[in-house]
């Protein structure tokens, strides 16, 4: 088999300075309004330099970014990076629970970096109902070369964006949930900011000389071949692909599972040398949710393979350490005061206009929230919501285990801030700690998002190492705007720049932060 192409599939000009540390790359970012049409629905999106979708981002392991963001909407706006871990630094992470957001017509420059992982990310608006209407795109970190990576190096690489998409703007969706009433289905699907129509005149999304490794969200995998591949909401792949194929147009089909109606979108991949229309004739999807849990299993972690590795040093022997706490999740839908909200374990979050990490910063956190609001085991039934400030507290450097569990008919997608996770299992019914024999404690993919199906539930394990404040959230726009999130605060009690930095000269404040003075800072 010849060297591939490789894709980075995920649910500006650059200036490198030459540094005698790590290197940086500058961004400038101008946010804007601008008509679109990505169904054929002419309406208002967000743009990045005028792009949608928004400019990819081509870092490798340890550089630095530094993106200065320029908010032309008429409201506030903020940007997170999912799945890049920050380390020491959820100053940059972009969520509602740690950063006050961009007011209009002001900029805030962001500056982390890429260390001690690999792999494919995105990175999308976290205001109002934002992501529903632009302001995406990829966020690529490249294995460094001194490491290798256990295959050869493809001819080219794409990042490939898909997501749902409503052609109702991103202010009459946003109305809907705030008046308690639910956005509903998607009108379509996306690939690229597009969905080809196949009549000849459509821009192809990749175009190669001539044409199956896997690699999942941060982990090198062992090489398996598929057909197709079950991506979730929040997740990310990096894949490669054999051109051996006849000269010509052929689809790339992505469309919606676990759905009544099943939505369909498409992008062209083209032959350079090709001159004959892609086939009409498309490929049944999989049926069935068993064969995605079969999928699931296979993705096995290359322990081989060299790699950026999770944190602390050791900790792929994860099996092999001790769990210190368990928590157990259960999602809900229920109406509070006649309006829809979306809760765990019978906590609703609401962001307050104080950032819960500004907040815990400046000592004035007994005024914003409280900390274990939300149990660690979900309560009896589900009839009281309580709705507020949803903030775990978590000991630094203790091994969890935590499990998802839905009780729903419809799948759920969770994503975790500033780390990544060994995915152990994932299986219909209900958990019980018996269940733990079940439990893949050698090889499971570290990633930073989880697919729980309906009826069913998932379980990770990550040790809490990272200081700061971090957001576990549903990746589904409605629940996770109304409510299905929560942020689990990891203290070190050191105050030491060894575990967190700064918190930097730069940083927006409002709400009780605005005006306060600055605590000591850390120090070594």
């Amino acid at each position: 088999m010849g060297r591939g192409i490789m894709f980075t599939l995920l649910c500006l000009s650059a200036m490198m300075v030459a540094r005698a540390e790590d290197p940086y790359f500058f961004f400038t970012w101008n946010v804007t309004y601008g008509t679109i049409s990505p169904l054929g629905v002419p309406q208002q999106g967000i743009l990045i330099n005028g792009q949608f979708p928004g400019p990819n981002i081509n870092s490798t392991s340890n550089n630095n970014i530094v993106i200065n963001v320029f908010n032309n909407l008429d409201e506030p706006f903020l940007l997170t990076w999912s799945g890049i871990q920050h380390r020491k630094n959820s100053w940059q992470d972009g969520v509602l629970g740690t950063n006050c957001p961009i007011p209009p017509g002001k900029n805030f420059t962001y500056h982390f970096q890429v260390k001690d992982q690999i792999g494919s990310y995105f990175y999308y608006p976290t205001t109002a109902v934002h992501r529903a209407a632009g302001a995406f795109g990829g966020l690529r970190v490249n294995s460094r070369l001194l490491i290798p990576v256990p295959y050869a190096d493809p001819e080219d690489d794409y990042t490939v964006l898909i997501g749902d998409w409503y052609t109702k703007s991103h202010t009459t969706l946003r109305k809907f949930l705030d008046s308690g009433r639910s956005i509903g289905r998607p009108d379509g699907v996306l690939i690229n900011g597009k969905n080809a129509n196949g009549d000849g005149k459509d821009e192809p999304t990749l175009h190669h000389e001539a044409w199956q490794n896997l690699q999942v969200q941060r982990s090198h995998t062992v090489q398996n071949t598929y057909e197709s591949l079950d991506v979730h909401v929040g997740q990310c792949f990096s894949f490669l692909v054999t051109a051996d194929k006849d000269p010509k147009d052929y689809y790339m089909v992505a469309s919606t599972r676990f759905t009544k109606t099943v939505l369909t979108g498409k992008g062209i991949i083209r032959y350079t040398n090709g001159n004959a229309p892609a086939s009409s004739e498309i490929p049944e999807a999989p049926v069935g949710w068993a064969w995605s849990l079969n999928q699931f299993r296979s993705f096995r972690w290359n322990l081989t393979a060299s790699a950026a590795r999770p944190n602390p040093q050791g900790s792929y022997h994860y099996g092999s350490i001790n769990i210190t706490r368990t928590i157990k999740l259960v999602n809900s839908a229920s109406n509070v005061d006649g309006k829809l909200r979306y809760a765990i374990n019978g906590v609703s979050h609401v962001d307050p206009v104080t950032p819960l990490k500004l907040a815990e910063y400046f000592g004035v956190n007994d005024k914003v929230f409280k900390y274990d609001t939300i149990s660690d085991e979900p309560p009896a039934t589900f009839e009281k919501v309580t709705v507020v400030p949803n903030v775990v507290n978590a000991t630094f450097r203790t091994f969890i285990e935590i499990i998802f569990e839905n009780h729903e008919k419809n799948l759920q997608s969770w994503h975790l801030d500033g780390y990544s996770f060994f995915a152990v299992a994932v299986e219909p019914g209900r958990w019980t700690p018996e269940k733990r024999k079940n439990y893949n404690l050698l090889d499971a993919v570290s990633r930073h998002t989880i697919q729980v199906f309906p009826k069913s539930w998932a379980a990770i394990m990550l040790t809490f190492d990272n200081a700061g404040m971090w957001n576990l959230r549903s990746e589904l726009t409605e629940n996770r705007y109304l409510g299905q999130q929560l942020y689990i605060s990891v203290l070190s009690p050191e105050r030491s720049l060894r575990d967190e930095y700064n918190i930097p000269e730069d940083t927006l404040l409002c709400g009780l932060a605005n005006g306060l003075p600055k605590p000591p800072p850390y120090t070594i």
